[in-house]
Parts: C-alpha cells; structure tokens; sequence
C-alpha cells in the first residue's frame, strides 16, 4: 500500500503497511472521512511523522486520541494550530514547562516547533468523528502506534519516552529502559493534574539533561 508519509518512515514501517489490519483500518478511516466530520483533515493524519523524521526523533510524546473539537486537531498529540483556544491540558503543559525550566508561556498552542526538534508528538489513535471522542479506537490504529515505538526502538538507543498517565504508560510498557529513558507521571488534565503529580514533575529538565549526558542536542521546550 502506497501511503504518504515521510520516506525514512515509509521505509521503517513498509512492512506494517501490508499487513491485512492496515488495509481494513485505512478503509474504515476512508469511509468515515466520505460519510462523517472527521479530525484531523486528511492530509494531516500523518503530520506527526511528516514533520520529526526518523533519523532527527529524540523524544517521544504519547497521547491518546486527536482533539475532537473544530479546528484542534492538527495531527500531532496535545498541540492546536496556531488561533486556536489551549485546550486545559496544553494550559498544564506549559505551566509546567515555566516552573521547570522558566520559559515564558506561549501564546499559541502550536507545538510544530518541537516536532520540528525531534519531538514525535504521536496520538495512539490518529483520527476521529467530530465531537466523539474514542470514535476511532480499537479499529487498528493502537496496532499501527504500537508498531511504531517498536520498530523505533529497535532502530534507535537513547531516546526519552514522556508516558503522561496510566493509558500512556501501559502503552509504553514494553519499551527496554536499559537503553532509553522512560519518564512517568499523572496525565496534565486538570482532573488528574490537580490531584497532584504533574505540577513539579521536572519532566523536561530531565528529559533535556537525559540528552545531554547523551551528546544529543536539547530540546528548547
């Protein structure tokens, strides 16, 4: 199957893309972009590796599902386009990033630059029906998403794995620590945040000075 995605992972996941899931999976996303309102837009589902190759990864963020709301999602987990209100999440995000690191808070939602740094901001589902959240799970994308931090895995050493609450980090679990990093804590919702354990977390200091131990070039959060 021809899919468009950036060449060094076309080449990384060529086998995934043949497998039977893949077909069923790709048709069920093109029926429902035919028959429903569907996020985010088309050309977008792969944003996440179209804008961090392979060879540049550093750090990987998971999340869950795309933002269902009108012009959020733009294929890349936790971000919103530029315009675009900071969903509560983002909000905690970036609060987080100031204590830690003491970046002032942007005013825009949009985290291209950090992909565009190595950041794999990769959702475990990559596409959904507007206004339904979950819409598109268990339909095969968790097996595409998986597959990725496999074969990313047994194809780079050193990366920083970011497994925000519990969903993240059992997805996450097989990843071999002896030869990443793995940085757990509680999901930056408002709902899990505030019952503490994201607030002083120092996620992105250490993440960055994981790198630098490494010879590898910080991430400018």
């Amino acid at each position: 199957m021809d899919v468009k995605i950036e060449e060094s992972w076309k080449e990384l996941l060529k086998e995934e893309f043949e497998k039977p899931y893949f077909a069923e999976l790709i048709s069920f996303v093109k029926n429902e972009y035919k028959s429903n309102r569907i996020f985010p837009p088309g050309k977008l589902i792969f944003n996440a590796f179209d804008r961090c190759p392979v060879s540049k990864t550093k750090v990987v963020i998971l999340g869950q599902d795309p933002y269902h709301g009108l012009g959020q999602a733009h294929g890349l987990c936790f971000s919103v386009p530029a315009g675009i209100e900071q969903p509560p999440s983002l909000q905690n995000i970036f609060k987080e990033i100031h204590d830690d690191l003491g970046k002032p808070i942007p005013a825009s939602g949009n985290l291209e630059r950090w992909a565009d740094q190595g950041v794999l901001l990769l959702n475990a589902t990559l596409t959904v029906r507007a206004h339904c959240a979950g819409s598109h799970q268990n339909k095969g994308w968790e097996t595409f998403t998986d597959a990725v931090i496999q074969r990313l895995t047994q194809t780079k050493h050193n990366l920083v794995f970011l497994l925000w609450g519990s969903y993240a980090q059992r997805k996450g679990a097989f990843i071999d620590t002896n030869c990443n990093l793995v940085l757990k804590c509680v999901h930056p919702s408002p709902l899990s945040a505030n019952r503490g354990g994201w607030f002083g977390n120092h996620q992105f200091s250490r993440a960055n000075q994981y790198l630098k131990e490494h010879g590898i070039e910080e991430i400018d959060w």
